[in-house]
């Protein structure tokens, strides 16, 4: 499917007021857009403005609360307990994570559990939150079932992606992955091309690997058996039970922690979804002086990037590298959507009177 491209700053504009249409104020608004636009400037599709159809959903069925506010329900002086009480998934997180740092600028460390959230888009942006204020930052989310375990056929697990980002020159490392092969998003952005899936991704229902996108989603809505594989793909000879494990550390930060949903359990009652998230700040000048420290990781990821290349290779990246690169390049050039994605924005511009703010597409 061919891909065209919209300029960012309309499309950013269009968002706010889509998102005033549902009710929601233009201060968090601009919050829900920023988090879902650095996706699509990172050149992250999967969680970019193709999600902007799911979030339309969510929110028309009810299942995201306009107006709701997170409640602090347990706390200690570097922890705390948040209820979202079903509020929209990037403005909690955004709250959670600044308690998270201000807790952590006081006593050098800062952990925010959540219960009862929404979708919240990227990890990263939150723990590059903390990142831009020198600190560690690190941010989970466990999310409806759809990682099968190693050797079962049922989804029990979400895509449970793990964030972790620090300060350093000329770029911040910044490390965010699922920990499924890929997240349903992906799914999603193969379904709209009509592509097959890869090998190694998916089951169906009875446990053979699939290459149907629709499929897999079908009976990933369904709550049937099928899913996406662990991180590592099938079995443990290539590691999957890794990616299995990396799911459950989610689990218990997350779901376990807050004494919210697992992700067995998330998306199961009539109205929420009952999302479980965590977000840490660690002052890392708790190790000594702040400078050295971030010099010495500065060298180190250079030391990375100068290391033999294999044959044919030109470069080797630092995680978020190629994300904090394409930043520049997704201003200049546009938004890259693929046709389905632009009808889901027709469609959902009518439907919140920002049918007049809808981007055009740039010549190119």
């Amino acid at each position: 499917m061919a891909y065209k491209y919209l300029p960012f700053y309309e499309t950013q504009a269009f968002c706010v007021k889509v998102f005033q249409g549902y009710g929601f104020s233009e201060e968090d608004s601009r919050m829900i857009t920023e988090v879902l636009l650095e996706a699509d400037l990172s050149g992250i599709e999967s969680h970019g403005i193709q999600r902007l159809t799911r979030y339309d959903y969510e929110i028309r069925s009810g299942f995201v609360k306009i107006g709701s506010e997170p409640e602090i329900v347990y706390e200690t002086p570097i922890s705390a307990v948040m209820d979202g009480h079903d509020g929209m998934g990037q403005i909690i997180g955004v709250k959670a994570m600044d308690l998270a740092i201000r807790k952590a600028s006081l006593a050098g460390i800062g952990i925010v559990t959540v219960r009862d959230s929404n979708h919240y888009g990227i990890a990263g942006y939150y723990a590059d939150m903390a990142a831009k204020k020198r600190l560690i930052g690190i941010s989970m989310t466990n999310s409806e079932s759809i990682m099968v375990p190693t050797y079962g056929k049922e989804p029990v697990l979400g895509t449970n992606p793990i964030a972790f980002a620090m300060y350093a020159e000329p770029a911040p490392f910044c490390f965010d992955a699922a920990t499924t092969v890929v997240p349903r998003g992906k799914l999603e952005v193969y379904a709209k091309r009509g592509s097959g899936l890869p090998d190694g991704w998916a089951i169906d229902e009875t446990g053979r690997p699939s290459s149907d996108s629709d499929r897999v989603l079908k009976n990933i809505i369904n709550k049937s058996c099928g899913g996406i594989l662990p991180l590592g793909g099938a079995g443990e000879q290539t590691g999957g039970h890794k990616g299995y494990g990396f799911g459950m550390i989610c689990e218990i930060m997350t779901g376990i922690l807050s004494h919210g949903c697992t992700s067995n359990h998330v998306n199961r009652t009539p109205g929420s979804i009952n999302t479980s998230q965590c977000f840490i700040a660690l002052d890392y000048g708790i190790f000594g002086d702040k400078a050295e420290t971030e010099a010495r990781l500065s060298t180190f990821l250079n030391e990375i990037r100068q290391a033999a290349k294999a044959d044919g290779e030109q470069r080797i990246y630092i995680h978020g590298e190629k994300e904090f690169e394409r930043h520049d390049k997704v201003l200049r050039d546009g938004i890259p959507v693929n046709e389905k994605t632009y009808e889901e924005m027709i469609r959902i511009g009518k439907q919140t009177g920002a049918a007049d703010l809808l981007p055009k597409y740039v010549n190119r």
